[in-house]
């Protein structure tokens, strides 16, 4: 605990001098800055590459914390009861005198907002006088992180610091939620549909096709940047073929998600096995028919965005 305090010190010294640094959720790791900066929010679109059009989600302790920053509505404050802290964000309408910086929203009147269950972010969170903006730490378009070390594969010694908590825990983004006007789902996540459906008692649409609302939603996304095929039965000899369970028939070329068929543990896996698959040097990746239901839908979008890649 002591280490972790000093760390979260450490953390605090250079997020108040506008500089970005990793940090853990339980979806994936964040590079984070103070979303009330401009300064420090312009570092984040420079390290990861990332086009000023596209938004950064903006992490709140809790709901007290948010109050000053957005517009909160019935819908929002049951979603919050439920499922924060989190792997789901909201879009919600910003207050005029919020002080987020422009850099953030893009210049609209809305902010996606999330509440991390990460207890050292949390830590982190709660001593801080500002929310952090922290989009997954990668370079723009790539693979999302799942530990300190693919943070530091991606950025090497651009940035200063990043806590350390272990692997992600969910492994998959935060499902985002529009939640200004009718609820619709912008990006599949840590929540699948049917839960929030079911507890919500709605029907939720997903917005395939809009202009950009929130982060997650370009058509080339969470890339290996290698050509990757899906629904692949027979694989090539020379590619890695991945599988969501283990099969009589194995080789050095087979990559399992699960050990027995499950799709949550597929889905936290998914980011961790491209990595690994991307530096055996793999030319090409397949991977077999996965169900489209639950985590399986969310494993599937990731998918087809990094196979648009060619």
């Amino acid at each position: 605990m002591k280490n972790n305090l000093s760390n979260i010190k450490k953390a605090i010294k250079y997020l108040n001098k506008n500089q970005c640094i990793g940090i853990p959720t339980e979806t994936v790791y964040g590079l984070a800055a103070n979303a009330y900066s401009s300064v420090a929010t312009d570092k984040i679109f420079k390290l990861k590459k990332r086009p000023k059009k596209n938004p950064l989600i903006v992490h709140y302790y809790n709901i007290q914390s948010l109050k000053n920053d957005c517009e909160i509505n019935d819908i929002f404050l049951k979603l919050y009861k439920k499922y924060s802290p989190g792997p789901i964000s909201y879009i919600l309408k910003l207050k005029k005198n919020s002080f987020i910086s422009k850099n953030v929203t893009n210049k609209k009147k809305t902010l996606a907002v999330r509440f991390p269950s990460h207890p050292l972010t949390r830590g982190l969170l709660k001593k801080l006088n500002y929310p952090l903006a922290a989009p997954s730490a990668n370079i723009s378009t790539k693979i999302s992180p799942v530990s300190k070390k693919d943070v530091k594969d991606e950025f090497g010694d651009k940035i200063t610091f990043i806590l350390d908590g272990g692997q992600s825990k969910i492994g998959i983004e935060s499902t985002i939620l529009n939640l200004v006007s009718k609820p619709q789902i912008l990006r599949l996540g840590g929540i699948p549909k049917y839960q929030i459906k079911k507890y919500l008692k709605r029907n939720l649409s997903y917005a395939k096709k809009s202009k950009i609302k929130s982060p997650g939603q370009e058509k080339t996304h969470y890339s290996p940047y290698i050509k990757l095929r899906l629904n692949v039965f027979s694989p090539n000899k020379k590619e890695a073929f991945v599988l969501i369970k283990k099969k009589k028939k194995n080789s050095k070329n087979f990559f399992y998600l699960s050990k027995n068929n499950n799709l949550k543990e597929a889905a936290k896996n998914l980011y961790k096995t491209l990595r690994i698959i991307k530096k055996k040097n793999f030319k090409s990746i397949a991977v077999e028919k996965i169900p489209n239901k639950g985590f399986g839908e969310v494993i599937n979008d990731r998918l087809k965005r990094a196979s648009y890649f060619k």
